[in-house]
Formats: structure tokens, sequence, C-alpha cells
């Protein structure tokens, strides 16, 4: 198990909580991030039930059922039951030592085919019905996040009823680096750009091959992702196939593909497919729903916000793999498309990947001191230039808050540029419009250049000779503050 303490630390008090009654926990997240392999490891650590569900019809679905509880109890014959209500008063009453972990993973498929389960789980869960109950320890896991949410939100039946609410998350880049055991920051900056913190791709789906450094990356790219004979292929297509709440993949393939290619703005989205804005209401928010798609607020422009996709490896699909699909299909033409898709890469895929690790780094690796205050928020933003008419991309903005909102430093961030002075300049002179604005608190925002090349030496003097001047490249970036 690679850092999951939090996440396990919470499963083992919930296993061991010695209240007589029977409870409820929920886990979810994303799909491939190992929930299912911590469930797996607190029912083996305890002796617990575990039964996962397909996607199948609610008379099909209370056989396996009865036939996967049976098995635990070591009955001589299956349990045939006519609805969930049995089933769940049966499975309420294996507790009969002492608290005992029942966990149902994928439970979204078993809801879809029986509505009413959440109803009847509640129901079990009443203090009329706790009198027969035993101590089970009630773990609901699921991967579509928009139902698994719903579970204990607003109105819904099992609202106020769990003792553990879950989430297990992607890994940070930090993390990321450490379990594909990155041999250097460089190479753990591009593999992360492509696959991103989700654990399941290197050990099962790329069976650990890994890039062993810069000059190997390539080569890896080339046999691990762009191989039609590798699971990694075909995966971008398949988490939205997974998605229960994605009806028409065509379209939210569409709006990806849109975002991928760098139109983060409603309308910019709208003009990509030539549908009108308000047409995408719906798709946007099933996507963002669902976990696909961030909707992030513009740093300096309330009215303004920015759609971004939360999952690399779409993002690398639809800007590299998509448009040479026919080709990449053909073995053997993989490392053409790769090469003449380097563009596309850097400009798509890596340099706003960069962007976002770096916020990343700004809200939760740096240390307090880096920006004279504790950061709140971080975002993006443009700020415009009335004289020049224009308007000056952010892409980093630290906001910290005391008696008000202030703005904590301004940075900016290229992958493979070295920076110097002209990069300075440009964030002074919009430091000296959000001065000049009077609704932003910029007196004392500090200046931040990200370098994944490094700086030049002018850069660094009047660094070392100003505090407010902070250069990042990416040794801090992974392991400075």
């Amino acid at each position: 198990m690679f850092d999951r303490d939090f996440e396990w630390a919470e499963l083992v008090r919930y296993a061991g909580y010695q209240g007589p009654a029977a409870t409820l926990g929920v886990v979810s997240g994303r799909r491939r991030q190992g929930k299912t392999y911590l469930l797996d490891a607190i029912v083996q650590a305890t002796g617990g039930f575990m039964f996962t569900a397909t996607e199948t019809t609610e008379t099909d679905a209370l056989r396996q059922f009865g036939e996967a509880l049976a098995a635990h109890l070591d009955e001589p014959a299956p349990f045939r039951f006519a609805n969930w209500d049995e089933a769940i008063a049966r499975l309420m009453r294996i507790a009969t030592a002492g608290p005992t972990v029942a966990v149902i993973d994928e439970f979204p498929f078993l809801a879809k085919a029986s509505p009413s389960l959440p109803s009847i789980i509640q129901r079990a869960l009443d203090p009329t019905a706790q009198r027969t109950n035993t101590p089970v320890r009630l773990l609901l896991c699921g991967s579509a996040l928009s139902f698994m949410g719903r579970l204990l939100a607003g109105n819904a039946p099992l609202r106020g009823r769990a003792g553990l609410d879950l989430i297990v998350p992607t890994l940070d880049y930090r993390l990321a680096a450490q379990f594909w055991d990155s041999p250097d920051h460089r190479t753990a900056a591009l593999t992360n750009a492509i696959v991103g913190g989700t654990p399941a791709y290197r050990r099962e789906f790329a069976q650990g091959d890994a890039p062993t450094g810069p000059e190997d990356f390539d080569p890896w790219v080339t046999r691990s992702v762009l191989n039609p004979g590798r699971p990694l292929f075909r995966e971008a297509r398949y988490l939205l196939a997974e998605e229960p709440e994605l009806h028409d993949t065509a379209l939210y393939h569409s709006v990806l593909a849109a975002i991928a290619n760098g139109n983060s703005r409603r309308g910019g989205i709208a003009d990509y497919l030539g549908r009108k804005s308000t047409d995408l209401a719906h798709p946007l928010g099933v996507l963002e729903d669902v976990g696909m798609i961030s909707h992030e607020e513009d740093a300096f422009r309330r009215n303004r916000s920015a759609y971004r996709i939360t999952e690399p490896l779409i993002t690398f699909y639809h800007a590299v793999m998509r448009p040479a699909w026919g080709d990449l299909e053909r073995p053997g033409r993989a490392a053409p498309v790769w090469q003449r898709s380097q563009p596309a890469f850097r400009s798509k895929v890596l340099g706003p990947h960069f962007e976002a690790m770096c916020r990343q780094w700004a809200r939760w690796h740096a240390a307090p001191d880096t920006f004279g205050g504790h950061p709140s928020r971080v975002t993006a933003g443009t700020v415009n230039d009335p004289a020049a008419r224009t308007g000056h991309e952010v892409d980093v903005a630290v906001h910290g808050r005391d008696d008000r909102e202030q703005l904590l430093a301004i940075g900016e961030a290229k992958w493979n540029d070295t920076m110097g002075p002209g990069h300075l300049h440009r964030l002074q002179h919009i430091r000296e419009l959000l001065r000049a604005r009077g609704d932003v608190h910029a007196q004392h925002t500090r200046l931040l250049c990200f370098s994944g090349a490094g700086f030049t030496d002018d850069l660094r003097r009047q660094a070392d000779q100003d505090e407010t001047i902070q250069l990042i490249d990416l040794e801090r970036l992974y392991v400075g503050e």
C-alpha cells in the first residue's frame, strides 16, 4: 500500500468502532485509485464480508449476493432472497461475534437496477430495526462520483446516517513521482503530464514499465501509451464509457476535446463545437459532477471562469491521440505520430499541466513565508491593460486573507523557457495594473517565476537582492517549500 495512511486509519477506526448498533460508511473516488484494494485489505484484516456488484438485473444481483453471503457464512446452500429487504435484513445480522465489516463495492450498479435500495438500507438502520441488527460496519463503495455524492446529500434517504464519508483521491504530483520511481524531476513532470496520479496506471496498465530518465521518455510513450496493444491506449475512451451519467458520449468527448485544445471559457467551447453557449450548460454540468472537469473562477474577474480537465490522460488523448487515431491503431505508427505531435504536446498538454502543478505547489507545498502570508486560494486569471487594450494572463495568483482578502503573489510559469528579467518586468507591470485598479489589495504582492528550464544569472541576482522575488525551479517544485 502506497500513501494511503489517512484512508487506512479511517477505515480501521470505523471497522473497530465498538458501538452495539449497525453503522454505515461511504467510500468514493475516481476509478483506478485503489478503493477496492483498500476495502479488500480491511476485509481481509478483520474477517469481514465483501460483495462486488456487477451491472445486471435486480433478480440476478440478488442471486449473486445470496450466493456470496452464504459462502461467507459457510451455509450449505445459497440464500434465495425474494427482495432487497430480505437481503439487507440478513446482512445486518452477520456480526454475531462483534463488529464486522461488510462491503458492497460498485454500489451504483445495484442502485441502478434497484432504485429503492438506499431507502431499504435507511430503513434497516432505523432505531426499530436496530433491535434485531448486529454491529455490522456496512461500507458502500462506488466510482460514479455524481451518484455517490448524492447518497448523503440534501433529502437523500441516507442523509445523516453515515459515520464515515471517505473520498480516495488521486496522488498529487509529488507523490506520483515517488510512486513511479521517477529518477529525476524532469522525467517525473513529463510522466505526470500524461498519466497524472492514478496508481493503477503504473502497476496494472503499464505493468511496472516507467521511464528510466529523460532520454527514455519518448520511447516509453511510444511503447506504453501510444501502443495499441497496451491498456493505456484506450483508457481515456473507457473512462467516459464507464460513467453511467454520460449517455451521449460523442457530445462529451467533443466538449473535452474543445477544452483540451485550449478553449477554457464556455464561449470558446461553444464556438469550437458550433453550438450556442446556452446549449452547453447540461454537458458541462454533468462532466463536472462526474469529476472529469473542474470549474475555476478567474482570479481577477468574478464574472468569468475557466473549465479544466482533471484527468491528464484525457487531455493527452484529445490533444495528441484523437487527431491521429487512425494512424495509431496501425502497429508501428506510434513513433512518427509522436514525433510530429511534439508541438501539440508541449502547448496543449505539458504547458497547461506545468501551470497546474505550480498552482498546486503554491497552495499546498510552499512555506507561508514564501508569500508573506498563508494562502487561502490559488487560481489563474486575466488582468486587463486598458492603455494597451489587451489582457495579461496570470498563471498563478495566490490569495490570502487577514481582515480582508489580499493578493499575496502573482506568478508566471514556463516549462521550456529560461526565465530572465523580461519575465520579471512583465509581472511587475501586471502588479502595477492591479495596484492602480484599487479593488485588489496588491500593495505587498510578491512575484513568482516558475521554470522547468532554469533562470538567467541576471534574474538570479535580482532575486538574491529582493525577497519579494521568488524563483521556483523543478527542484523546489518537487522537494522544496
